[in-house]
Parts: C-alpha cells; sequence; structure tokens
C-alpha cells in the first residue's frame, strides 16, 4: 500500500508543497520519494505513476472543505481545544475561511477534487494535521511548537519520526514543510488501521472527508 503525505502550501507559492510518497510495510513506512515544491500537476503526475488499481492512501494538511455561512467548523473546534490542551497554541487550528486560510482551504479542495478524479475508488484522501499528529503521538511538544522556525527542532522531530517507524525518514537539512510532510504520512497511515490519535469523521455532503492526527 502506498501512503502519501502532503503538506499543502496555498495556489500561487507551490514552491512550499512537498509531497511524501511512503510504502507501507508492516507496521511502518518507508519514505521511497518526495517532491518538493510540488504543483497541482506533479499530484497528477504522482497520481498517473501508481501502478493500477493499487491501494493509496493521501493525507493532506488542508482544510478540506468549510463551513457554511463561514467560521470554524466543528472539527476545528474540536481539535484546537484538543491541542491546546496538549501544549500548542489556539493558532495551531486556523479557520478555513479566515483571510489568511482562505487560498490553501481552495487550493485543498481543488487538489481533493483533482485526486477523486484520477484515483478511482482504490485511493482514500483525508485531511490531516501534523502538528497535531506529533503533539498527540507523543513527541515533545516544545519541539512541535518551534520546528516551524527551529532546525534542531526538525532534526529532534525527524528522530521522533523515525522511532514511530517511518524508515528513510533521515535529512542533513530538512524543511519545516519536509517534517511536516513526514508527518501527514505518518497520520494517514495511522488513520488507515484506525489508530488515529484524534478523529473527526466525515459529515456528508457539507464535510465529506475524514480529518485525522
Amino acid at each position: 500500500m502506498k501512503i502519501i503525505g502532503i503538506d499543502l502550501s496555498g495556489p500561487s507559492n507551490t514552491a512550499d508543497t512537498v509531497c511524501v510518497i511512503c510504502e507501507a510495510e508492516g507496521t511502518g513506512l518507508r519514505v521511497v520519494d518526495c517532491v518538493s515544491g510540488a504543483t497541482d500537476q506533479d499530484v497528477v503526475a504522482i497520481l498517473a505513476a501508481l501502478e493500477p488499481c493499487q491501494a493509496v492512501a493521501i493525507g493532506l494538511d488542508a482544510p478540506l472543505s468549510y463551513q457554511p455561512g463561514g467560521g470554524d467548523r466543528a472539527s476545528d473546534k474540536d481539535l484546537r481545544q484538543t491541542l491546546v490542551r496538549a501544549g500548542l497554541s489556539s493558532a495551531s487550528v486556523m479557520t478555513p475561511t479566515m483571510t489568511r486560510m482562505a487560498y490553501l482551504t481552495l487550493r485543498g479542495m481543488g487538489v481533493a477534487r483533482l485526486i477523486a478524479a484520477m484515483g478511482g475508488n482504490h485511493v482514500r484522501v483525508a485531511e490531516v494535521h501534523p502538528g497535531g499528529a506529533m503533539a498527540l503521538g507523543g513527541a515533545p511538544v516544545g519541539a512541535v511548537r518551534n520546528f516551524k522556525t527551529d532546525g534542531e527542532a526538525r532534526r529532534i522531530l525527524l528522530a521522533w519520526l523515525a522511532g514511530q517507524g517511518m524508515h528513510g525518514v533521515a535529512r542533513q537539512h530538512p524543511s519545516d514543510h519536509y517534517v511536516a510532510a513526514c508527518a501527514c504520512a505518518l497520520a494517514t497511515w495511522k488513520w488507515v488501521r484506525g489508530c488515529s490519535a484524534w478523529l473527526w469523521p466525515a459529515r456528508v455532503p457539507h464535510h465529506p472527508y475524514d480529518f485525522a492526527c
């Protein structure tokens, strides 16, 4: 089974998008490829290169729906409260329609649609939260809070991810987007196996994807 973690950025800032492609190996994962600066076309190419009917699960770090009328989804409120209790900032979960997030929500929904159009029934998609997956999974919370700006925090988190059964994650100078994409893959792998640290099930039609950490 293929597990793909995608740390998504907005549609005009694709240089910050990282896709990590993994192979499931028993109870762990092996990183087999990484695409940095991934465009929508790159995501299409990754899907096109998969073996026909191969089981695939993809976790996207981006809102894949929004609340009709605006504001938080029920899932956003619940996850924010959960992560604050775990030691993260309330800003760790942002409202999908707020100014800083609307473009990411737009791309998230667009990429999810691309995957649905190309993937077929053997491809599953979830919305994931990499910081939440690490903090709720037992990673050092200080490192999770600081990994976007601190190289040592990123090194600590990659070592932690390796200890969770992710093989081949080590990088000499990892970006924060790479670390997040690896955490997306781990969150997706846990979701597939039914052992997410936090899960908000899909609520069709407005929120058609599970949201997991």
